[in-house]
């Protein structure tokens, strides 16, 4: 029992930290369009980059993304099956 109250709890703290319109659009994009870099999504949602980021390392810390360094650049992505059902069931 305490490991499915475990997951329950980790599926809540998930959940939690996408509960945020402005999340809830980058996971979208990143799924939709993929991986991207911080630059791309403050021009693509005109919200300032300090804010972009600070967003994409909540969802990174949660375990909602992941991402990959090219050169300076850091590209995010949403490639965890758990997340891409979770975001199916949200946005369909």
């Amino acid at each position: 029992m305490k490991n499915k109250n475990d997951n329950l709890e980790k599926t809540a703290e998930v959940l939690k930290v996408m509960a945020h319109p402005v999340r809830l659009k980058i996971i979208k994009n990143l799924i939709d369009n993929g991986p991207c870099n911080v630059g791309s999504l403050q021009e693509k949602f005109n919200i300032p980059q300090p804010t972009v980021s600070s967003h994409l390392g909540k969802l990174k810390r949660a375990g909602v993304l992941n991402s990959d360094r090219n050169g300076t650049e850091i590209y995010y992505k949403v490639d965890s099956k758990f997340i891409l059902s979770l975001a199916e069931a949200i946005f369909n």
